[in-house]
């Protein structure tokens, strides 16, 4: 199939990409040059401004595609990317997050209410205020990127609801925070107690790429919603573990009240950890027959590696060992 996919340069969309011409379809990507990641040499690199998408779409030179692949619909184009290929395109898939439910709001306290029941299916409960992390940052909302999606008539779009996704080129550097302790020799990783039995769904970074790559292909997904997610959501010291078990670490993970923690390992928000953040992704699984390419372990042994050959920079104090010892001390007194 002919794919344009837009953006494509930032963390997972490489990963697409490569999957995508491994697998033999004649791949586009429209992006504006600010990154240039090695891909294919069979991948075609069209440069722009999202803001001019509507010229480049309608341009007499520009070939039809068969799938349009919005990786990052979250940028100001004028009108989100995907509608501009109404018409043109067969059909389009975008990624999304999973941060459209409702549950996400109500962890963040800005929807009230109980907890929604998890793990959270497609059906669950949309979130009805803006996302509590909008910011300078972060000026978009995936529920009305979801509607605007959703309201196309001539072009039927697949929505992909990403989790927390990890792995090599991680901007974030998720693992970061607990591998630098344990490779630093810590004995014992202390968590906010409330923090220890919450669970989170996340994901290794070539199996969402591969569910992403999945989609574009399969013409059942038209018009599909999925979450895309690991099989199972540890709570946070089972995942502790899980990273310590793949890094050589076998110490022991430590909840303490919030009051007795150092300032750099307190939550900086009042959260309700009562509302579980777990997705369920058995659609895509049943409908599309996804499955993982990259084991759990594995992933995380290649994530781990890489956070390993490429730390961030950081802030010395956010690891302040003399305090931690103190709090251990405290918590055998």
């Amino acid at each position: 199939m002919r794919v344009l996919v837009l953006g494509g340069t930032g963390f997972i969309g490489p990963y697409v990409v490569r999957l995508l011409a491994a697998q033999g379809h004649d791949v586009t990507i429209f992006h504006r040059g600010v990154r240039e990641p090695e891909l294919p040499a069979g991948v075609r690199h069209v440069h722009g401004e999202f803001a001019d998408l509507a010229g480049t779409a309608a341009s007499p030179d520009a070939a039809a595609p068969d799938v349009v692949l919005d990786m990052v619909p979250f940028i100001d184009k004028g009108g989100h990317g995907i509608t501009h290929f109404s018409g043109i395109a067969n059909r389009a898939v975008a990624v999304t997050s999973c941060d459209v439910y409702r549950a996400f709001g109500r962890l963040w306290r800005t929807e009230p209410g109980p907890p929604d029941p998890a793990p959270l299916t497609e059906d669950s409960p949309l979130r009805s205020r803006p996302a509590a992390d909008l910011g300078e940052q972060v000026d978009y909302d995936n529920v009305e990127v979801e509607a605007a999606l959703g309201a196309l008539r001539r072009l039927p779009v697949t929505i992909l609801r990403l989790p927390a996704t990890y792995g090599p080129g991680d901007p974030q550097h998720r693992l970061f925070p607990y591998l630098k302790r344990m490779d630093d020799g810590r004995p014992s990783i202390l968590l906010e107690e409330r923090l220890t039995r919450w669970r989170w769904t996340r994901a290794y970074v070539e199996n969402v790429a591969a569910a992403i790559a999945l989609a574009v292909q399969d013409g059942r997904a038209a018009g599909r919603v999925y979450n895309v997610a690991a099989p199972v959501a540890d709570d946070e010291e089972g995942w502790v573990h899980r990273v310590g078990e793949a890094a050589g670490w076998h110490g022991a993970v430590v909840a303490a009240p919030r009051c007795l923690l150092p300032d750099e390992l307190r939550l900086r928000h009042d959260y309700d950890f009562g509302q579980d953040y777990a997705v369920d992704s058995g659609r895509i699984r049943r409908e599309l027959g996804y499955g993982e390419i990259v084991g759990e372990d594995e992933g995380l042994r290649r994530a781990i590696e890489w956070e390993r050959r490429n730390p961030p920079r950081f802030d010395p104090a956010r690891f302040d060992y003399d305090a931690e010892d103190r709090v251990l001390t405290a918590l055998r007194a």
